[in-house]
């Protein structure tokens, strides 16, 4: 009876696993399918941070003087690279929140389909859409004469470590969506999370110029790890980093091992949070 036992209890977790990613893999495709119908819903992944990078190369760069006068070009692009990757969170969350305000979920839950496949197909739908303003916003750079300096394995490590960060945003876009009550709530709610993030940190200027208080915030904000981890694999500008903050000290780590933490942290209580929500 042991022997019999055994292979079935295993069968049925591989039967589980199956179906979790056939579920997710048709959530994430029922998300895609809505870019065919309205598909200014990439203006924020592709449009946006193009008007970001010409706004702070060519109107405020002139302006910005870098320790050292290292090119400014070549140290914005990895910070737009990494906004690019935060900025639809915001659009995740609003998305989530109205189809719970629609009962889009509440069809959902009606179907013999896992609760957590449709929190991971959305979280893939939107890393997917965030991948295509990657690209775009990579063919721009280029097309305006910027260029990674290092090789090419160390341009795809840049390149992975920004899906996971985008990943990870992604939980969070989810998280914020289901606790926050109404779509224009977490639309105000996914603001004030965002500008602190982009602004407090190292994405557009060095955290040196910073007052003591600030710098300490943005030194330990998680997306200046990431950015710096970033202009590291692309080759920045080199700035002295008079900073002790352990995530910039080590910023190859705290890039890869933040969002690992963030998606460990954000996705059980986006998951739990939705077996439990009801829709409003």
């Amino acid at each position: 009876m042991t022997a019999i036992a055994i292979p079935q209890t295993q069968e049925t977790a591989a039967g589980k696993l199956r179906w979790l990613v056939s579920d997710s893999l048709t959530i994430m495709r029922r998300n895609l399918a809505h870019i065919r119908r309205t598909p200014e819903k990439l203006l924020d992944v592709t449009i946006q941070p193009v008007l970001f990078y010409v706004l702070f190369t060519y109107v405020f760069g002139s302006a910005i003087v870098l320790p050292g006068n290292g090119n400014y070009r070549d140290f914005l692009v990895p910070g737009i690279f990494t906004m690019t990757m935060m900025s639809p969170f915001q659009s995740t969350a609003v998305g989530f929140s109205t189809d719970m305000s629609n009962g889009i979920i509440d069809r959902f839950r009606s179907l013999p389909i896992g609760r957590s496949a449709v929190l991971i197909g959305r979280a893939l739908a939107d890393l997917a859409e965030t991948s295509i303003g990657l690209v775009v916003l990579l063919v721009c750079t280029l097309v305006a004469g910027w260029r990674p300096d290092n090789g090419l394995g160390d341009t795809l490590g840049a390149f992975a470590i920004l899906l996971l960060f985008a990943f990870s945003m992604n939980w969070l876009g989810l998280l914020l969506g289901l606790v926050v009550k109404t779509p224009e709530a977490v639309q105000a709610a996914g603001m004030l999370v965002m500008f602190p993030l982009m602004f407090i940190s190292n994405t557009f200027v060095p955290t040196e110029g910073m007052p003591a208080w600030l710098r300490v915030v943005a030194d330990w904000n998680p997306l200046s790890a990431v950015v710096a981890a970033v202009r590291d694999l692309l080759g920045g500008p080199a700035l002295a980093n008079t900073s002790t903050a352990w995530p910039l000290e080590h910023a190859m780590a705290a890039g890869i091992i933040g969002p690992i933490l963030m998606i460990a942290v954000f996705a059980p209580l986006a998951i739990w949070r939705y077996r439990n929500a009801t829709s409003r």
